[in-house]
């Protein structure tokens, strides 16, 4: 299945890094996706759009993954030619991924 059927995203932006959040809708599910959601998985996902390191942060009482990523956005918002210079639609290639 897509993450999609189980959780939502959200996502923002800080000059050239970009953050991704990622909530299951249940808390049963939240075990699944710390497990399923890897850093690994992730980068397959965002490459080539995300040159540098992918770091993953748990936030077990929220029954969600942040991930935090640098390189992401083509020099950012004053920077970036991307048709998404924040990287909002991050939120979406990430529920894109089969758990």
């Amino acid at each position: 299945m897509k993450l999609r059927d189980i959780a939502y995203s959200r996502s923002g932006d800080k000059g050239e890094v970009s953050n991704v959040c990622v909530f299951v809708y249940d808390p049963a599910d939240y075990r699944r996706i710390v497990e399923e959601l890897t850093v690994e998985a992730v980068e397959a996902a965002f490459r080539p759009l995300v040159k540098g390191e992918i770091v993953r942060y748990e936030m077990p009482t929220l029954h969600g993954l942040n991930f935090v990523m640098q390189d992401a956005l083509a020099g950012g918002v004053s920077m970036s030619l991307r048709v998404d210079p924040h990287g909002k639609s991050f939120q979406s290639l990430v529920l894109d991924i089969e758990v």
